[in-house]
């Protein structure tokens, strides 16, 4: 028993000297009193600006993660950045964490000083078309020009496929905006737009009649996307790891902004913990033992943020495919908070 004893209160004490010595992020955050968040320049779903307010599935992650800081989705502030300067922007820490619909490869996770804390939407790059050209498969896009933004996976992935398959093609590369591809694609420039399936779906919205351009349902490559922040501190990446793991916790474990209220009786030891109705979750991460019921309480899980922004219940209504929990056969799966 001693033996014990010992051990638990050594792991705390642990627990504590690692929190000191590699909190420096989370304490500069809070000195200045909001997040800094990174996100896109206008991409509907994900991080869009309407009226002064920020929304999409992006946005709810930095807004939860302000939450667990401070108990107030409001103390972050969004900064818009091109594909360009997403990653100097993190590197400079001119914003804390990066939520902009990023994709997480290799080189970006190896070689520029920054690291990939989870997955939060997976996706793959698509192609769209004028249904007036009837073309419906990959091979129909033969000697056709496709759009793609710079500064993304696009490109690479385009010569990869398409170099393997035979299939000649030609590309025009925007470095700027979304906004210069889309108008190419839309007075004809080229006849091809491609990207991430997801991004193609908000960019149509913004098309005069949407419903006259197919989004193909071939795809070419895996884009899984997620928040990035700095290597620097260990805690700071464990801080959101935790967090947005925390949110599809919470879906597994059926709690929503709804009836979270109904589980303060709950007798299952582990939903008991994770909401800090016992034990002490928080200390850890150097946040508040509530910090994943007054997450939830106020963004709801990471179902309910997935149908507001980007699926049932929003404009693009994207079905939720590989994003689905692990028990409906999608790829979102929390580590145990035990």
């Amino acid at each position: 028993m001693f033996v014990k004893i010992l051990a638990f209160f050594t792991l705390i004490y642990c627990s504590m000297f690692n929190y000191n010595l590699a909190a420096k992020t989370l304490d500069e955050i809070k000195q200045r009193g909001h997040l800094q968040c990174g996100v896109s320049q206008s991409l509907l779903g994900f991080s869009y600006r309407e009226n002064g307010v920020w929304s999409g599935l992006d946005v709810d992650i930095c807004r939860a993660i302000a939450v667990a800081i401070f108990n107030n989705a409001d103390q972050v502030k969004f900064t818009p950045l091109s594909t360009n300067d997403r990653f100097t922007s993190l590197q400079n820490k001119t914003i804390d964490i990066l939520s902009r619909n990023t994709t997480w490869t290799y080189s970006r996770d190896t070689t520029l000083g920054i690291i990939f804390t989870n997955v939060t939407y997976y996706d793959g790059q698509g192609f769209m078309v004028p249904k007036k050209l009837g073309i419906n498969t990959l091979a129909d896009l033969a000697n056709k020009t496709i759009c793609v933004r710079g500064g993304t996976t696009s490109a690479e992935n385009i010569s990869d496929y398409f170099g393997a398959k035979k299939i000649p093609y030609k590309l025009m590369t925007f470095e700027y905006s979304d906004r210069e591809v889309l108008a190419a694609y839309h007075t004809g420039d080229c006849q091809v737009y491609s990207g991430d399936r997801a991004s193609l779906a908000a960019q149509r919205e913004k098309l005069k009649d949407p419903n006259e351009n197919l989004i193909l349902t071939e795809v070419i490559s895996k884009e899984p996307l997620g928040p990035a922040v700095r290597q620097d501190d260990q805690h700071w990446i464990n801080l959101v790891r935790w967090v947005i793991y925390g949110l599809i916790a919470a879906e597994e474990y059926g709690i929503s902004k709804d009836n979270i209220k109904q589980f303060d009786n709950s007798t299952d030891p582990q939903i008991r913990f994770f909401l800090g109705l016992t034990g002490d979750v928080g200390t850890p991460l150097g946040l508040d033992r509530t910090f994943m019921r007054n997450i939830i309480s106020s963004v709801g899980n990471y179902g309910e943020i997935f149908e507001r922004n980007v699926g049932a219940n929003s404009k693009l209504k994207l079905p939720r495919g590989l994003n689905h929990l692990w028990s409906a056969n999608g790829l979102m799966y929390s580590p145990p908070f035990n």
